[in-house]
């Protein structure tokens, strides 16, 4: 007896309507008589919108049945729709690809702003109000690099970010970068010592007097010991 695997079947389009409707699709395509080609797709829709009981409520229920009616025949049932029938292009179709809102940034750490206050800085013409302005600027990134790294900013990476980020089009003071002081500690909140927290948590049990209920305690015995030698 030869025994009839599913590997060996055709590819069922729609697994969630079994083989059973796949075959009785494959009939349909058979029939020669159209209007009794028409009748049978019928009852085969019917077929199908019993074993979706749960979507009969939606506007688009019976239109969705056509398509998949279509959709396991491969598009090659011939038979009137009361819908217009849907092709492969159609289903195919990917959609359009989205565009982001904004834009790389190359340096995370000193957010999108600085890098475009430094391009800005371009169309400045007066030297002094630029240099002002790249100092400004580099004191912020020095700020921000100590909020990301959490350790001593280096004025020499600030320098060479900020070149990066003009590409050179901006002559910069670099004396005047490389003496920043480490004032972007002044406005920042003060980091918590390792223990202080968990000190802060952990209950204090002793009663009110006993710390030095226990230091009197303490006194006594030494001068019982020495009444003893």
């Amino acid at each position: 007896m030869r025994k009839n695997y599913n590997n060996t079947r055709r590819r069922l389009y729609l697994p969630e309507y079994g083989r059973h409707i796949h075959e009785m699709v494959d009939h349909l395509m058979t029939i020669e008589d159209r209007q009794e080609r028409n009748r049978q797709a019928r009852a085969v829709i019917a077929v199908m919108g019993n074993l979706q009981p749960l979507l009969r409520d939606t506007a688009d229920f019976t239109h969705k049945l056509w398509d998949h009616l279509f959709i396991m025949s491969d598009f090659q049932l011939d038979v009137d729709s009361p819908y217009p029938r849907p092709t492969r292009e159609e289903l195919q179709m990917t959609p359009r690809k989205l565009q982001y809102s904004q834009s790389r940034i190359p340096f995370k750490h000193y957010g999108k702003y600085v890098s475009k206050m430094l391009n800005a800085l371009r169309e400045e013409k007066q030297v002094e109000a630029q240099q002002t302005a790249i100092e400004h600027i580099a004191r912020y990134m020095r700020s921000k690099s100590f909020e990301y790294n959490q350790e001593h900013p280096n004025n020499e990476v600030i320098l060479k970010d900020i070149k990066l980020m003009t590409a050179g089009d901006i002559i910069i003071n670099e004396d005047a970068i490389n003496n920043l002081r480490n004032d972007y500690k002044q406005h920042l909140p003060a980091r918590p010592q390792k223990g202080a927290a968990r000190s802060a948590q952990k209950p204090n049990n002793n009663k009110p007097g006993q710390k030095m209920q226990h230091g009197n305690m303490k006194g006594r015995a030494n001068a019982v010991a020495r009444k003893k030698q």
